[in-house]
């Protein structure tokens, strides 16, 4: 089957071609949340997105050189029932925002369920986020949960959009995997996780517990907080325990998703080796 994204005697779309022009709009979070869709950009995120359910994907913006490259992908959409629409490289500019764009776009439903939905029956491993603004630590969080195999992940209080168009590069896919809510009641956030039978554990860079005093291979939920401030006072108050990452060096401190990754794979690893001990491997 070809891939040849443009029709027979069809020019490309334009940057003002109706079309590009409302897949903008798509870039700010008002107009996301009103169409109920967001935009995937580049062949690892188009990929990843391509391979959820049938109807996902809404629409695949190529240039004629990223068709080239990734004719897989357009099969894909084709397959997918996607529209393919081919785009002048200025029209790819317009939709995209990073410096160099890749010339591949799709335009996606919505990712994020309710917060009552979003935990598989069993959990074992829970990301939350508390207010945190930069989408590419979010997204960069995202991706480390996803690699650690966590069952999901929690956008609590005022953290960002995860559909942001840089939260969405920073998860390299991953935003595709893990289920993801949005709740801006944090309570409820954490009387989910306790009513799933989760340890909450707030990773606090004042607490008194340091992370290799503790046993982590019982089901938890890791919290985090913003990237300046932490986790507020209300929310360390209401977890199970504040847990400090000790610092063996001269550096300060870590930054989020370096202690996203410590805090997360230290569970996934001792999660692991639970199983294995139960199963008498």
């Amino acid at each position: 089957m070809s891939t040849n994204p443009t029709r027979p005697g069809a020019e490309p779309f334009t940057q003002r071609s109706p079309r590009v022009v409302a897949a903008r709009r798509l870039t700010r979070r008002s107009e996301r949340e009103e169409a109920g869709r967001f935009l995937a950009e580049g062949a690892n995120a188009v990929g990843a997105a391509l391979a959820r359910e049938r109807g996902f994907v809404h629409e695949l913006f190529v240039t004629a050189r990223a068709a080239e490259a990734h004719p897989d992908l357009v099969a894909a959409a084709r397959s997918a029932g996607a529209r393919v629409s081919p785009v002048t490289d200025r029209a790819a500019a317009a939709l995209s925002e990073t410096v160099t764009p890749q010339g591949i776009v799709a335009v996606c439903e919505l990712l994020d369920r309710p917060l009552d939905t979003v935990l598989p029956p069993a959990a074992r491993l829970v990301a939350v986020l508390v207010d945190v603004a930069d989408p590419g630590n979010a997204g960069t969080v995202i991706r480390v949960a996803d690699a650690a195999g966590a069952d999901a992940v929690l956008l609590a209080g005022d953290s960002v959009d995860p559909h942001n168009g840089k939260c969405v590069r920073a998860s390299a896919g991953s935003l595709f995997h893990v289920p993801l809510t949005r709740v801006r009641d944090v309570p409820a956030a954490l009387d989910l996780c306790r009513a799933a039978g989760l340890r909450l554990l707030g990773a606090d860079g004042y607490a008194k517990t340091e992370l290799d005093s503790l046993a982590l291979g019982t089901p938890t939920a890791w919290v985090f907080g913003n990237e300046a401030h932490g986790l507020p006072a209300q929310v360390l108050e209401a977890v199970d325990e504040g847990v400090r990452i000790p610092i063996y060096g001269h550096a300060e401190s870590l930054n989020l998703a370096t202690a996203a990754a410590v805090c997360l794979y230290g569970s996934a690893m001792a999660l692991a080796a639970a199983e294995r001990r139960s199963s008498g491997g």
